[in-house]
């Protein structure tokens, strides 16, 4: 029995180590002027927003009654575009955009490094299927990038 627990407990360590060890390297930190570390991100939420939304003909940035914007209004759906450091703020951002809009809650997860992130994109799928909303995620392939630049003017790829 003792045995059996001192497996149990190694496997845990390993298990837990290993997903400490993705999270570590899942993304890029820069530390800003003011000194704050924080994730870096080469293009912008917003040029992966305009790149998905416009070929679903969707509203841009679609203003609810209560000041709030959806990222993406379409014909059936609102959604909430975020990166995947920020999926569990995406779920509760897309769900009160259903609430507002009476269309249903989508989230579009960006995986800059979809072999590494998809741990995050994992989760938000497990509760879209519980919590009844649906899901999807892009990678940087979405921008159709050239020359290491996206098309979107307003990317922060182009005035870096």
């Amino acid at each position: 029995m003792k045995k059996l627990l001192k497996k149990t407990v190694l496997i845990l360590v390993i298990i837990a180590g290993t997903s400490l060890m993705a999270i570590a390297t899942s993304f890029e930190y820069q530390i800003c002027n003011l000194g704050w570390r924080h994730v870096h991100h080469w293009h912008n939420e917003s040029s992966y927003q305009h790149a998905w939304c416009s070929k679903q003909n969707g509203i841009e940035e679609y203003e609810n009654t209560d000041k709030t914007r959806v990222d993406c209004l379409t014909a059936t759906h609102a959604v909430e575009f975020d990166f995947a450091n920020k999926w569990a703020e995406s779920i509760g951002q897309a769900l009160h955009y259903q609430k507002m809009t009476g269309k249903r809650a989508k989230v579009v997860l960006i995986l800059e490094k979809p072999k590494k992130q998809m741990i995050y994109f994992k989760r938000v799928e497990e509760l879209g299927k519980i919590h009844n909303f649906d899901f999807e995620y892009v990678t940087p392939k979405l921008l159709n990038i050239q020359k290491g630049k996206c098309q979107y003017f307003d990317c922060k790829c182009k005035n870096p």
